[in-house]
């Protein structure tokens, strides 16, 4: 009994230690009052309260030693998806994109017609060696490790005018994902006129973002000027959609004056000749807009500027601002035109900012846009659909955000290359570069689809796209393109830019009904002049009994109908 009671005892003071000193004497009173109540107050898993665990340590030292700072590079080596880097073929697709678009760019800068090889060969069962070489005015030796080896660097991002490359990404990061899947570095041989040729072998430290030079040394070169990169990259080869090869045609669709030859890994080489030899019209450099420019950026240009007044700073700093519109802008301040920009304060930048935005100011200059045409983009869809009707219109130059841009659109229709059961082919294109991923992310391809297909006698479900034996084609040429992601594959759905792209779908859509209608009339005809033929004979037999007549009557009976009904048919 002592030993039962003492148990009792011990499960009491257990009891008393997990509920507390006012759980252990409420469950004393209860014993005095009877066992019925007792049971009330049993501990079931429901209700048992955990046992107090020792504090955690909220010390900030620990917090601060293990904070540091991320550098760019390290944050996309992580997150590589974000630049078209997330499946071995989509990689391989990025790789030779992003080589052929700053090939391009630099031979349009230079003024050079551009020739580009590109060459891909496989390695090893999952590993390609891809090489691209133009023959453009070369990187000074200075510039090559920087330019290949870190991100975010390049001459284009501050630089409002027409171009392909926009952020100084692309082939740095090209360089940093085949060093993660291969240890191995990008090889750059590269030549200015009258230079010697260097040839560099870079690797990109994530941790600082900064190129790690391998090996520098001067070589014999072939080409006069002009770069080549090679680098070996984990990657998939397919053809068809979505494939490099697919990719090249685009790109030669949309830069009719390049000269593309191309070796795949499987195949023979071939070669995309140029269908001109007139160069694209140069895009000129631009200011920035006073619309475009929020208030926070206001402030960081009047902080930066050289300008001595207000006035000078807007004339000097913004494009499409006269001294007459500067002194209507101030007007609607309380501001003088002699103050310096540096001495304006946040109040003073806001009402700043908010006459601008009340001041009428032309739309920005459009020598900074260089759109394909529409004779370039109608033979350029014949050749490679052979459609029956072709049309293409070109917008007038709009303006999002303060950013000038213009649409150009382009249908074919019919012929043996299309399947009439089949949604339509749509070709995206921003400044010349074919967009080959995320296409119901991308306002193009909403905007197409919110046209009214059945108007223009094409067949459409709601919310898809119009099913017809056609093909469309939307380019969109701007300073700026606003793309949803680092990767450049769709662009965002501004309603500026979506309207446009509905605007010149629409008017090519209309030519493609009349083309349709006119198909119509024609298959119309044929069809009463195929009832002619066949019945106008027994016509003139069964005349001739009646009437005994001669063959030479019955001939010219026959001829005298069908003169009459071919005359009603065409009315």
């Amino acid at each position: 009994m002592k030993k039962g009671r003492a148990s009792r005892n011990r499960g009491g003071t257990a009891q008393a230690e997990l509920f507390g000193e006012e759980t252990s004497s409420e469950m004393a009173e209860q014993k005095t009052k009877g066992a019925s109540k007792t049971s009330k107050l049993k501990v079931t898993k429901k209700n048992r309260t955990p046992s107090p665990q020792k504090p955690r340590s909220r010390g900030g030292a620990h917090k601060v030693a293990k904070q540091r700072e991320i550098s760019v590079s390290e944050f996309f080596a992580k997150n590589r998806h974000l630049l078209g880097f997330d499946n071995p073929s989509k990689a391989l697709l990025t790789t030779v994109k992003e080589a052929v678009d700053n090939s391009l760019d630099a031979c349009d800068e230079a003024g050079i017609t551009p020739v580009v090889h590109v060459a891909i060969t496989q390695t090893q069962d999952d590993r390609y060696l891809v090489s691209v070489q133009d023959n453009g005015p070369g990187i000074t030796p200075k510039e090559i490790p920087r330019i290949f080896g870190s991100l975010l660097y390049g001459s284009k991002f501050h630089r409002l005018r027409q171009s392909r490359g926009q952020q100084g990404i692309g082939i740095s990061a090209a360089g940093m994902y085949g060093q993660l899947t291969t240890g191995k570095p990008m090889t750059v041989v590269s030549r200015v006129k009258r230079k010697k040729a260097h040839r560099f072998s870079i690797m990109l430290d994530t941790n600082t973002n900064l190129p790690v030079i391998k090996s520098d040394e001067e070589v014999e070169w072939d080409s006069k000027h002009g770069t080549c990169v090679e680098l070996e990259l984990e990657a998939n080869y397919k053809s068809g959609r979505h494939s490099v090869d697919d990719y090249l045609w685009q790109i030669a669709l949309a830069n009719p004056h390049v000269e593309i030859h191309y070796t795949p890994p499987k195949g023979d080489a071939r070669t995309i000749p140029r269908a001109t030899k007139v160069l694209p019209a140069e895009a000129k450099e631009i200011k920035p807009h006073p619309r475009g420019v929020e208030l926070g950026h206001l402030m960081k240009m009047l902080k930066d500027t050289r300008a001595r007044n207000l006035s000078a700073f807007l004339q000097t700093e913004f494009s499409r601002v006269s001294g007459k519109v500067a002194r209507e802008i101030l007007a609607k301040t309380k501001l003088s035109e002699k103050t310096s920009p540096a001495r304006a304060h946040r109040d003073a930048a806001e009402s700043l900012y908010k006459a601008i935005q009340s001041t009428k100011i032309m739309n920005p200059a459009t020598n900074c846009l260089s759109p394909i045409g529409d004779d370039q983009l109608i033979a350029s869809l014949m050749e490679r659909h052979d459609a029956d009707f072709c049309a293409a219109i070109t917008r007038p130059t709009a303006v999002y955000r303060g950013n000038p841009f213009l649409i150009e659109a382009a249908i074919a229709y019919g012929g043996k290359s299309f399947n009439a059961d089949e949604p339509i082919k749509l070709y995206r294109l921003a400044n010349r570069v074919p967009l080959m991923y995320q296409k119901m992310a991308c306002a193009i391809s909403k905007s197409v689809i919110d046209v009214a297909w059945r108007n223009y006698l094409v067949q459409q479900s709601r919310g898809a796209m119009p099913v017809a034996p056609m093909a469309v084609l939307v380019h969109i040429a701007s300073v700026w393109v606003p793309f949803t992601s680092e990767s450049k594959e769709a662009i965002a759905s501004y309603p500026e830019i979506t309207k446009e792209v509905k605007l010149a779908v629409q008017e090519c859509g209309r030519k493609v009904a009349t083309h349709i209608r006119r198909g119509r009339r024609l298959a119309d005809q044929e069809k009463k002049k195929s009832y002619i033929e066949k019945y106008i004979p027994h016509i003139g037999i069964a005349l001739q009994e009646i009437l005994d007549l001669t063959d030479a009557k019955r001939t010219k009976t026959e001829n005298n109908l069908k003169d009459i009904l071919e005359k009603s048919r065409k009315l």
